[in-house]
């Protein structure tokens, strides 16, 4: 070994030293100590210097993880030698991290992705935190980024680092809340439930296991955790871990394990330890995401391992315990029986079986505790099973089991039942004079015998030690703060003296706890005396207690109390957690009782009887000035509900008032808006109405205008009527220039026939001209016809509007109301209204006015409405006529151009005859100038007839 240093040490080459750590790591297993010793200074050495080379750096790694850790040696080493082994280890792990930077620099390696460099470093870092936990925190916790770097981890593909990523962070964040702050806050909730849920939640291996542990560690006693991992809704996740299905074919450890440790975390969240508004918030999330709801079903399930159903009842127990909801709930579940049984009768039949496991029993009782812990629906659920109105003897019920368990033979079932019984009457003095009227059948022939009477009766017959601290548990929470009671206990003259007795004894130690809890219920019986019983006074009670026991001896059995062993043990958590049946003496809320009552009680037996009176006028002054000051309160609530009603009242008017007012300024602004159009419109309408009188008169039917559209369609039929006679004048053209080319053909026969052709052409030339023009003008006539048309049609939808607003304000005038004759008198009655309404002192009439305004005017502004829909129509309609006289109009004109195109085609051909004519020696200049004349003469005609 100390050639090996020396050649890590030395050698300038890579290799040689990286043969010397391999070596060093083969012997560090069997050679701990020796490598240890001589090599750490060294494999530090080479951690820091020869980083660039991954295998050395991991070799060194595991050699210094071999000489750390106490995993491998402890299988190995005897018992005898396992502290020493424990102190190696620490010893090493000291000399490690005595220099700071050595854990900073394993930090740092860690970071590698490298798997030769990263795991070992893992491996190391988690064993450093085993030997030297807090140290090796503390410095994590100061390093920069240190927790930050280990938390990538549980991002690693490779699930061997990350899953010894999870043990790491598991050593690291035992019992340091700073570092579970930050661990939980780098997101390590999300990662760790993906990882549960990855590898198939409750059926998972064991790296399920490793996750819950770390849940565990970073949210118990953690407040800001617990908030953070409620807020984060991951405890909605957690509902399907404990979907375990109904296959009853076999639980494997690990999943029993699994499933153990995730009711735990759910314990953890809902501890009756935790800040209560934290543990409220987190049963309601419970209960709403059914996590609550899968709980029972396990519950309630058959097949399922003892410890798993055990630790699923204290499970349920927490998470309805204090929160009502839940514990409603719990109330209604019912357990798949024939016929079906609710659930707290099932646990309660468990209860009081002595064959079940002693744990189990346990359980149930916390259960029943914890579903009546402030649960005063639950307490008289329960009480109301043994009354004698609602006893049911077709089925059993809660209360006859508690009874039954209250009598029965075993001790355990007395002491279970009496605790139950009396959390059923804690804080609940209706509860504890009702239950003075359950009646007991002791025997037949024999009357029937009170359950409080019942209860003394076997105190005094002497049972087991566990049986009578039981029932006197529940007779003093019976008779503490109730007078009623007390007076009832005190009526049996057999009661006191054994009390007395019990307590003047002088027993072993096993009997002075029974002592102890009989001078507690004889000074609850003094101190809750309202001394309705002669006999029975507190200052006779006083006077007994001092001759047959003495004052401070009752005292001192008095004290033995709480100075009890298992007084003390009780007194720390809610869950009754016993080692055996034999250890099963105090309930938790009973301790509560003794501190309270232990005090006053040793104060009320010194009290004088003048002391006593002055307490008790003091107490009668203060009952009195406690109902004179709940009444007024009393009073005083009404009034302030009556306050209220009636401020919500004036709100709920006010609020109208102000809608209607705000309606009616929206209406009257409406009618000015109209009134001003009307007149607009009756302005124009003066200008207009020489046009409307030429018309005459008109009618409407369905909106549209049958006078001037009739007018229309004669027009249209006039121009088509034109339009074919243009057309068979064409035609007539045409015969002309098939008659011109048949005579030129002829015309090289003779020359006179050549002339007489030529003379005959001429005439034609001369009476086509003519027509052209004739056709000319009659294309002008029609487009000064078409432009008649289009003002005509702009004059019509003018009139329609003009009538559709005639229409309005006759209709306006025509209103229901007689008196409102005009807009103008709508619009003057509206203000005169809302005027009379302002001087108005009562705020009904003037809502009843307001609103038959805003109903006239919004009847009003319907009317318009729908002639305003009617108009439009109408205008609609026009439009369309209008496109189809514009589209017929479009067509005359286009079947016009054809005809221009045509003639021009003939005034082409003439000319083409004249050239012909004229090549053929035929003189026409004499003759065209006699024709032009004639021409000129025919225009002139053709112009007057124009004119006229």
């Amino acid at each position: 070994i100390q050639k090996l240093c020396d050649r890590v040490a030395s050698s300038t080459l890579l290799d040689d030293r990286r043969d010397a750590v391999r070596a060093l790591k083969s012997l560090s297993k069997k050679y701990r100590l020796e490598v240890g010793i001589q090599a750490m200074e060294h494999l530090i050495h080479v951690l820091q210097t020869d980083r660039s080379d991954s295998e050395i750096i991991g070799y060194a790694l595991d050699t210094l993880y071999n000489v750390i850790s106490n995993d491998l040696e402890e299988e190995e080493q005897e018992e005898n030698s396992a502290k020493q082994v424990d102190d190696l280890g620490s010893q090493f792990t000291e000399i490690f991290i005595k220099q700071q930077e050595n854990v900073t620099l394993l930090l740092t390696l860690v970071e590698e992705f490298d798997f030769h460099v990263r795991w070992p470093g893992v491996k190391l870092l988690t064993s450093l935190l085993k030997q030297q936990g807090p140290q090796v925190q503390q410095i994590i916790l100061v390093s920069p980024m240190g927790v930050s770097r280990l938390m990538d981890l549980l991002a690693d593909s490779r699930e061997v680092i990350r899953n010894d990523g999870v043990l790491l962070l598991q050593q690291l964040t035992k019992s340091n809340a700073a570092i579970q702050k930050i661990v939980a806050f780098e997101n390590a909730f999300e990662r760790l439930l993906d990882i549960i849920t990855e590898e198939g939640n409750s059926d998972g291996g064991i790296v399920v296991e490793d996750c819950l542990l770390l849940l565990q560690n970073l949210l118990k006693n953690n407040n800001s955790n617990q908030n953070f991992f409620k807020e984060g809704s991951y405890i909605q996740r957690m509902k399907p871990w404990f979907e375990v299905g109904d296959d009853n074919c076999g639980w494997s450890a690990q999943k029993v394990t699994n499933l153990h440790l995730m009711l735990q975390l759910v314990r953890v969240l809902v501890s009756p330890t935790n800040p209560p508004g934290a543990t409220s918030s987190c049963q309601k999330a419970m209960f709403h995401c059914g996590l609550l709801q899968q709980l029972c079903t396990i519950l309630m399930a058959t097949g399922g391992p003892a410890d798993i159903l055990t630790e699923t009842i204290n499970t349920v127990s927490e998470v309805i315990r204090g929160c009502q909801t839940n514990q409603d709930y719990f109330a209604s579940v019912n357990a798949p029986s024939n016929p079906p049984r609710p659930a707290i009768v099932v646990l309660l039949m468990s209860m009081v079986n002595e064959r079940q496991p002693f744990v189990l029993r346990c359980a149930v009782l916390y259960c029943f505790q914890c579903f009546l812990y402030k649960n005063q629906k639950g307490q008289g659920e329960i009480v109301s099973t043994l009354l004698p109105s609602t006893i049911d003897g077709n089925s059993v019920s809660a209360g006859q089991l508690l009874c039954g368990g209250l009598f029965s033979t075993d001790s355990l079932s007395n002491w279970c039942a009496a605790v139950a019984l009396a959390h059923a009457l804690q804080e609940n003095a209706t509860l504890k004079e009702q239950l003075l009227r359950v009646q007991l059948a002791t025997s037949i022939g024999n009357p029937p015998v009170s359950l409080l009477q019942q209860c003394t009766n076997i105190l005094s017959q002497g049972s087991k030690v566990q049986t009578r601290v039981g029932l006197l548990m529940l007779l003093c929470t019976w008779l503490s703060n109730c007078s009623i009671a007390v007076t009832h206990f005190l009526h049996n003259p057999a009661n006191v003296p054994f009390l007395t007795g019990q307590i003047a004894e002088n027993l072993g130690e096993e009997e002075q706890l029974v002592q102890g809890l009989c001078a507690l219920l004889l000074g609850i019986s003094i101190y809750y005396n309202d001394n309705s019983l002669e006999n029975y006074r507190k200052e006779k009670l006083k006077q007994l207690i001092e001759k047959r026991i003495g004052r401070e001896n009752f005292i001192e059995k008095l004290g033995f109390i709480s100075k009890h062993e298992l007084y003390s043990r009780a007194a720390q958590k809610p869950q009754p957690s016993f080692s055996s049946p034999d250890h099963m003496m105090f309930d938790h809320e009973f301790t509560k009782l003794v501190k309270e009552l232990e005090g006053v009680i040793s104060k009320a037996i010194y009290k004088s009887s003048e002391e006593d009176k002055k307490e008790e006028e003091v107490k009668k002054t203060l009952e009195q000035h406690d109902n004179i000051v709940t009444h007024y309160k009393k009073v005083i609530r009404e009034q302030d509900q009556e306050l209220e009603e009636l401020k919500e009242r004036i709100n709920t008017l006010t609020s109208q008032n102000e809608q209607l007012q705000a309606t009616v300024t929206q209406q009257v602004s409406q009618i000015q808006q109209h009134k001003d159009q009307y007149n607009l419109l009756k302005v124009q309408l003066g200008k207009d109405t020489q046009h409307h009188n030429s018309h005459g008169e008109t009618f409407q039917m369905n909106g549209i205008q049958t006078e001037e559209v009739s007018k229309l369609k004669e027009e249209l039929e006039e121009w088509k009527n034109k339009h074919e006679l243009l057309q068979g004048q064409l035609k007539e053209k045409d015969s002309v220039i098939e008659k011109l080319n048949s005579s030129q053909l002829e015309m090289g026969t003779t020359e006179q026939s050549s002339q007489t052709s030529k003379f005959g052409g001429l005439e034609h030339n001369n009476e086509l001209q003519k027509e052209l023009e004739m056709l000319r003008s009659q294309i002008q006539l029609q487009s000064v016809e078409i432009s008649k048309l289009q003002m005509e049609n702009q004059k019509l939808q003018v009139m329609v509007l003009v009538n559709k607003f005639h229409q309005c304000f006759k209709l306006s005038n025509e209103l229901p109301d007689k008196s409102f004759m005009t807009v103008e008198g709508t619009f003057s009655q509206v203000r005169c209204v809302s005027v009379c309404g302002s001087k108005a002192t009562g705020t009904n009439g003037r809502t009843e006015l307001q609103e038959s305004q805003v109903k006239a005017l919004s009847e009003e502004k319907e009317s318009l409405k729908q002639h305003l829909d009617s108009s439009s129509s109408t205008v609609a309609i026009l439009q369309d006529e209008k496109s189809k006289l514009q589209r017929e109009v479009a067509e005359s004109k286009k079947e016009q151009d054809d005809l221009l195109v045509l003639l021009a085609d003939q005034d082409q051909k003439i000319s083409a005859l004249k050239i012909k004519l004229k090549d053929l020696g035929v003189p026409v200049e004499d003759e065209d100038d006699t024709e032009s004349g004639d021409q000129g003469d025919e225009d002139e005609d053709g112009d007057e007839e124009e004119q006229d």
